[in-house]
């Protein structure tokens, strides 16, 4: 867990849980055209064992979450929203940050993603963290066509030599399980909506 300071006040971020997941679901379905289902994000949680996701928290409230699927040394960031009354007041720009530090720890040597063309805001936030365009994706939009530029940061922040993984939930539940029946088969990534 982390506090960070932005003009919206402070925010704590932090791994997302399950409990998380109907304020996670409610700024998804807010934010996007073709937005993740609840079942998606429950999925990532309990199943995906690339995935990680933080959020954003203000007075006991998720404002905000993103996420990333790290594979040994590559990591893609799926998504990236913020609550609407609170963009354009650093969280996205702080939760960004912190998932960029999170996955460099986990060994994540450059990270990827794909953004709208139309979606200057954005594109502005990745470039000022390091990201640049190397690539378009024709059509990547299903909901109207649109294309997507694919960003990548190939430098990292520095691993935290003290950075140690906090379990979630989800982890909690599997070592449950392993304890009960001595063997826990982690899952593979199902169908992902959006």
């Amino acid at each position: 867990m982390k506090q960070a300071e932005t003009p919206a006040g402070t925010v704590l971020i932090r791994r997302m849980r399950m409990a998380d997941l109907d304020e996670v679901t409610a700024i998804e379905q807010a934010t996007f055209a073709r937005p993740w289902s609840r079942e998606s994000f429950r999925q990532e949680l309990e199943r995906n064992v690339a995935a990680r996701y933080l959020v954003a928290e203000k007075d006991g409230q998720v404002v905000g979450y993103a996420g990333a699927w790290i594979i040994l040394d590559e990591s893609h960031i799926t998504n990236i929203a913020v609550r609407e009354d609170l963009r354009e007041l650093g969280i996205g720009r702080k939760l960004t940050g912190a998932l960029m530090q999170y996955i460099s720890n986990l060994g994540a040597a450059y990270a990827t993603l794909e953004v709208r063309v139309s979606n200057m805001r954005a594109q502005h936030l990745y470039e000022s963290l390091g990201f640049i365009r190397v690539g378009k994706r024709k059509k990547y939009y299903e909901d109207n066509q649109e294309d997507a530029w694919l960003m990548v940061c190939d430098h990292m922040p520095e691993v935290d030599p003290d950075f140690e993984e906090e379990e979630t939930d989800a982890e909690q539940d599997s070592d449950d399980h392993a304890d009960d029946h001595g063997t826990c088969e982690p899952g593979g990534h199902g169908s992902i909506g959006g």
